[in-house]
């Protein structure tokens, strides 16, 4: 077990044991079903929702969509980078170096910006459960991270098409150029 990185030793980190091992599923689950729920709100119900809401409260909800948008393909990313090196398709070293592409810290409009309660309660749920997850993902990638045996990784910064990193991101999980 030792090549999937678990420390050796009597030392057991639970980010580890939560990421490369089954039971990391119900995360991956949570986040995917996230994406999903959030993908068909947004097509769907919110679409016609956000038809009637003032100008203010539209205006706020096409920004906040847009950050929940990227919240979520964040999240998802990081969580199909940990995907493929748990199933040995990366490896951590390969995980870490794409890694450098995954933001996990987009944030969202205060609760008492204007408009704010005139969003669907549907959407704001959606959007406080998607910072509750990138909360849960930050804090277990920043317990990976804080694993001596871990690949260091460079905490520069990246200058670039974000759309188009999350684009290569995603063909490295899947594996394809």
């Amino acid at each position: 077990m030792h090549e999937q990185g678990f420390q050796s030793g009597n030392t057991i980190k639970l980010a580890e044991r939560r990421v490369y091992t089954d039971s990391f599923k119900p995360l991956y689950n949570e986040g995917m079903g996230l994406v999903e729920r959030a993908a068909e709100y947004l097509d769907g119900d919110g679409r016609v929702a956000a038809k009637e809401l003032s100008r203010i409260a539209a205006t706020l909800y096409a920004a906040e969509s847009m950050r929940l948008t990227t919240r979520l393909m964040q999240v998802a990313s990081w969580l199909l980078l940990q995907r493929a090196a748990n199933a040995g398709e990366m490896t951590r070293d390969q995980v870490a170096a794409e890694k450098t592409k995954v933001r996990l810290d987009t944030a969202s409009a205060p609760q008492d910006t204007p408009g704010w309660v005139e969003l669907p309660g549907d959407f704001r749920s959606i959007v406080e459960h998607s910072l509750r997850l990138q909360a849960l993902v930050r804090r277990v990638d920043e317990d990976l991270d804080t694993d001596p045996m871990a690949p260091a990784v460079s905490t520069t910064v990246r200058r670039g098409n974000p759309v188009s990193d999350q684009i290569n991101l995603l063909h490295t999980a899947f594996g394809r150029n």
